[in-house]
């Protein structure tokens, strides 16, 4: 006779959030949220193809859960996910879930084409624009890498299309001076409770992009300055025209 399974009471349970994600409707709703917007219920009932009275059942499991955080503004309850570890789990989880079919339409190729240029990894910058910005960066000497790696490429160690555990870059000689000329708080982000300094292996150029408080700092500053703007299709960002000016010594090396 087979002994049953037993657990530990002292490790964490984490079934209890695997049990949320293994829902569809739920997961769909997270992923909605995952470029850091906060959205009403009645938007995030339309991404997950339910009806409102599910998706509200949904959301109370998602908030008590505490992958979600609620906020009310007038009328409307807004929703997002309750702190950057929880976008980190979707990163790690698109890495691991088998990948979709070939696009089969134009439409789909070009929607693919749009977010390796540009997107949001959370509430960073990723694709092209993402590790061009730390491809910059390094040689800007605003960052350092630290673990004797070649420019901004992936370790051997590090996993595909996902979160590194240690961030291999601390901050440059010229932190402040490059970081300052963006506009960016940098005693801000240092004093703040979030990791500063912190990257992904990108899912599209399998290179570093910037992540953690610095990143999501530097994309904050980029919308606050109508360089990037996000579009109505999830994830998906643009560079404006005052942007690919600003941007311009940036953007030379995004295809590099």
């Amino acid at each position: 006779m087979s002994t049953p399974l037993t657990f530990d009471s002292d490790r964490p349970d984490v079934s209890i959030v695997a049990g949320l994600l293994a829902d569809h409707s739920r997961a769909a709703v997270l992923m909605a949220l995952y470029d850091g917007r906060a959205l009403p219920a009645g938007q995030l009932a339309a991404e997950a193809g339910v009806s409102a009275s599910t998706v509200s059942g949904h959301l109370r499991q998602l908030v008590a859960g505490g992958l979600l955080d609620v906020e009310t503004s007038g009328r409307n309850r807004y929703f997002r996910l309750s702190r950057p570890e929880v976008g980190e789990l979707l990163e790690v989880l698109t890495a691991l879930s088998p990948s979709p079919e070939q696009p089969r339409s134009m439409r789909a190729v070009g929607r693919l084409r749009r977010l390796r240029r540009a997107r949001t990894c959370y509430d960073h910058c990723a694709g092209q624009l993402g590790t061009a910005v730390l491809r910059w960066l390094v040689d800007a000497a605003a960052l350092t890498r630290v673990d004797g790696g070649e420019g901004t490429g992936r370790a051997l160690e590090d996993r595909l299309s996902a979160p590194v555990a240690g961030a291999p870059y601390v901050w440059g000689p010229d932190a402040d001076a490059v970081f300052g000329d963006w506009g960016v708080d940098v005693d801000r982000v240092r004093s703040a409770d979030r990791p500063a300094i912190r990257v992904c292996v990108d899912w599209t150029e399998q290179a570093h992009h910037l992540a953690g408080g610095l990143g999501a700092a530097v994309l904050g500053r980029f919308i606050e300055l109508h360089w990037v703007q996000r579009t109505e299709r999830p994830r998906e960002l643009e560079v404006t025209e005052a942007g690919a000016e600003a941007l311009r010594e940036v953007l030379a090396g995004a295809e590099a």
